[in-house]
């Protein structure tokens, strides 16, 4: 896997500060025919994305310009958009019952946002770094930049256990947006364009998907990387794409030959 990773940082011009060696291993890595293709706000710099109500929601980045908003796929039209707290930084995004809940990056306080109307209901604090945010039935599952997710409450948003995401024993560091897909945790490393497949359970890696040619299509460099996964679990539709891209793309995955 070590390979693939750096040659997923040279394709975002990254290539000088690759992540810590990983062991050479059979990991599946898992290509993908691109399903269809839709347009994308190039000011967006994209930090979440899930797909809810028929539509997308998105969380954008920078510290003026982070939002929650509403966005139509067809055309990438932004339905409905709310700032985040001046100064702050936003970062990943999840839906619970009736709200929106979101992460900042350095500040150690995340939202709670209305669904229907993006109106801020409350908020709620953490230790360290916010990244990415998805959940399974249960639980909230939030990442920090480090190879650990956590696993929170999502009444209370308390800690109720981490996970150290592993590749043959070994860490992966700086786990960014995060989805849940068929009871997995899809999980982007950050500046490549590789996703991570992880048990929730385990925190073992079983597999990879390299998006490296999508990456490139949209000039990836150190700011417009891969960074946005969103799972329509109804009809089976994946959906990726990165800061500042101007596309948004439903994939199908294709399993790697044996």
């Amino acid at each position: 896997m070590l390979s693939l990773l750096l040659a997923a940082l040279a394709a975002c011009g990254q290539a000088e500060t690759p992540p810590p060696a990983v062991p050479a291993a059979r990991t599946p890595t898992w290509g993908y025919t691109v399903a269809a293709t839709y347009p994308h706000d190039r000011r967006a710099f994209t930090q979440g994305l899930i797909w809810l109500d028929g539509n997308l929601y998105e969380s954008t980045g920078q510290i003026g310009h982070s939002t929650i908003r509403r966005v139509n796929l067809e055309d990438g039209r932004v339905l409905q958009s709310a700032p985040l707290p001046p100064g702050q930084f936003g970062e990943g995004i999840v839906d619970w019952g009736d709200q929106i809940i979101n992460l900042s990056w350095q500040d150690g306080v995340g939202y709670r946002w209305n669904r229907r109307t993006l109106r801020r209901e409350g908020q709620w604090n953490y230790r360290g770094e916010g990244w990415g945010l998805t959940r399974s039935n249960a639980e909230i599952i939030m990442s920090d930049g480090t190879p650990e997710l956590r696993f929170l409450d999502p009444r209370t948003m308390a800690e109720r256990r981490r996970v150290t995401v592993t590749e043959n024993g070994v860490p992966i560091p700086r786990l960014n947006e995060l989805e849940w897909v068929n009871n997995e945790v899809f999980a982007n490393v950050w500046q490549t364009p590789m996703i991570a497949r992880i048990d929730p359970a385990t925190g073992n890696v079983t597999g990879w998907i390299d998006l490296t040619a999508l990456a490139i299509e949209n000039g990836a460099g150190e700011d417009n990387v891969l960074n946005g996964i969103a799972y329509d679990a109804a009809r089976d539709r994946l959906f990726v794409t990165g800061k500042y891209w101007g596309r948004l793309y439903e994939i199908d995955l294709v399993a790697p030959a044996r």
